[in-house]
């Protein structure tokens, strides 16, 4: 299994996220008939098969991973113009992390499970998302 790590451009908090995240499909005409979210990217992962209905997206905000989404699978689309793309259906869950730094990149990589920042607890808030960063700075957790 292996995960990706993708900058979530233009979006700084999960919250923004989440606000927004069931109109993102119709923006590309990727309407799957379901409910997940849909984020479309130019390259198909070589390691797709290792994603699909195993890892996850690990969302970079604001210089630091703060949440992920399940990957359920990934479909290939061709626009009008013949350009290939991939369609990168998830599930529309947004899974808080403790938040790691991370600089800036283009495109997405793959994030290696040992690599993944863990998640945070059910019920944690914006305050313990900040404490969690802290500690992760200092090397702590």
């Amino acid at each position: 299994m292996i995960h990706m790590v993708k900058l979530c451009v233009g979006v700084s908090t999960v919250e923004e996220l989440e606000s927004y995240r069931d109109q993102r499909a119709h923006w590309w005409g990727a309407d799957y008939g379901e409910d997940v979210h849909v984020h479309r990217t130019r390259m198909m992962p070589k390691r797709g098969a290792e994603m699909e209905g195993q890892g996850s997206i690990y969302w970079v905000m604001s210089g630091s991973i703060c949440c992920r989404q399940p990957i359920l699978r990934l479909a290939p689309y061709t626009d009008a113009e013949g350009k290939d793309y991939c369609d990168i259906i998830m599930s529309p869950d947004i899974v808080r992390t403790v938040p790691y730094p991370k600089r800036p990149f283009q495109g997405w990589r793959y994030l290696r499970v040992e690599d993944a920042p863990p998640d945070l607890e059910a019920g944690a808030n914006e305050n313990s998302a900040e404490i969690a960063a802290e500690l992760a700075r200092m090397g702590l957790i």
